[in-house]
């Protein structure tokens, strides 16, 4: 699945439909009134978020969004039909912003939720409206009304409680595959992972959980540099980040710091985020020469943060790290909901 988180779209509600200009031409009614009737309304555009899209893939190709027009209005006082509201789908997570004044229009995060982003045209009103004691015989209508044309940004942000972050090949994508279904494609080769990954881990209790396992970041990646700020949006959802650090690098504090040091450059707050810390591939250490535990401790230091020493291939020290994961959403769920 090829994987588009940005799009830009226009978007066009219709317009109203015309009034007419009509007499009533009745036989036995000598003084047959005004009776041209006024024009529909222009239908809307409307973004609705729904769960079985996860991509901006369908507006790559298709940028413009027409709705239906109101129809003109008709003899004997008949109103024109209303056009159609043109329902658009996007993936839940969408923000949508106004492309020429970056302002945020909406964000839609629930299924079924709408955003109304292009009001329809007003219908133009017939001659039977202008009837009056001064005016028996109106000769003239209005125009519809033209309707919003909008120039759209949409930007997609994986809705994602757990971010998993790091260095390329820290072994995100063997985590969330061991903690989860998620069958994300695994090399020994940087930048495996083009796409964020989506994986459900169980809770305890049975409830599901997801985490998100964001492509490497690397020097610079506030600025754009490998993958860039494309996949540092998606961590602004998360709630609580697990940094994974390769425990088989030369240097795994300095390893720990590139990342911090451009999630406080890229901001929204990501630096302050709750964490955790999990030195991975505990099982390729040599002991010998690598005093793990106290690598550990050093970047609890650091960080101020727990550390766990974990293998996402084989599975060692998942547990303890999982449970911490559990009692730290729970506390800033009920930081929120309070």
């Amino acid at each position: 699945m090829q994987f588009i988180d940005q799009a830009k779209i226009e978007v066009a509600a219709g317009k109203g439909g015309d009034g007419i200009v009509a007499f009533r031409r009745e036989k036995y009614v000598p003084a047959g009134g005004p009776s041209g009737g006024n024009g529909g309304k222009g239908g809307s555009v409307i973004l609705r978020a729904v769960e079985n899209l996860q991509t901006l893939l369908d507006f790559r190709y298709n940028h413009l969004f027409q709705a239906e027009h109101g129809s003109r209005g008709g003899p004997n006082n008949r109103t024109g039909a209303n056009g159609k509201d043109l329902i658009i789908e996007v993936p839940c997570g969408t923000v949508v912003y106004d492309a020429e004044t970056e302002e945020i229009i909406g964000d839609l995060v629930e299924p079924e939720q709408d955003l109304l982003v292009a009001k329809g045209g007003k219908g133009g009103l017939g001659n039977q409206y202008f009837l009056s004691n001064r005016n028996r015989a109106p000769e003239y209508a209005l125009p519809g009304l033209a309707g919003e044309v909008k120039q759209l940004r949409l930007e997609l942000k994986l809705l994602a409680e757990v971010g998993i972050i790091g260095l390329p090949n820290a072994g995100k994508s063997t985590l969330i595959s061991t903690l989860s279904a998620a069958r994300p494609k695994i090399a020994d080769y940087p930048f495996t992972t083009l796409v964020p990954n989506l994986g459900v881990v169980r809770k305890p209790n049975g409830d599901g959980t997801v985490f998100a396992d964001i492509p490497g970041l690397i020097t610079g990646a506030s600025q754009g540099a490998g993958l860039g700020h494309d996949f540092l949006r998606h961590i602004e959802r998360t709630r609580v980040l697990l940094h994974l650090i390769d425990a088989t690098s030369e240097d795994a504090i300095a390893d720990y710091k590139i990342i911090e040091q451009e999630l406080q450059d890229y901001g929204r707050g990501l630096s302050d985020r709750p964490q955790i810390l999990a030195l991975n591939k505990i099982d390729a250490v040599d002991r010998e020469s690598v005093d793990i535990e106290a690598l550990a401790t050093q970047l609890n230091h650091l960080s101020r943060a727990p550390v766990f020493l974990i293998s996402g291939v084989t599975g060692a020290g998942l547990e303890p790290m999982l449970q911490e994961i559990w009692s730290l959403l729970e506390k800033v769920n009920e930081v929120i909901l309070s």
